[in-house]
């Protein structure tokens, strides 16, 4: 396949640690989406009704550190689907690989 880069390729190489990165991926996606709506509509509210005072109480600092963390869950999340990409890949390849060695034996 091309355009694989050696990234992706190692990630199919190496199914256990893609397996356990994967894993590690899914938990912190989902530890740092957790109530994260809710703390950023909270959050967004505050900075609406208190205006001027809230930016002085640290709430753009909060909002801003909310975004970031919903950054990093993305990024978790995308890590997560790099990870089953290649692990199908890799399962597809192997049933390829087996029904095409079925196929030359049964030809010779």
């Amino acid at each position: 396949m091309q355009g694989r880069t050696r990234g992706f390729g190692w990630l199919i190489r190496h199914w256990f640690a893609t397996y356990v990165l994967m894993t590690v991926s899914f938990v912190a996606f989902g530890g740092l989406s957790l109530d994260l709506v809710q703390y950023l509509a909270a959050n967004a509210s505050f900075l609406l009704e208190y205006g001027l005072l809230a930016l002085m109480e640290g709430g753009l600092w909060q909002f801003v550190e909310l975004w970031l963390k919903a950054l990093l869950a993305i990024a978790a999340y995308l890590v997560f689907k790099l990870c089953e990409q290649a692990l199908i890949q890799r399962l597809a390849n192997q049933q390829d690989d087996r029904r095409d060695k079925g196929t030359i034996e049964k030809a010779e």
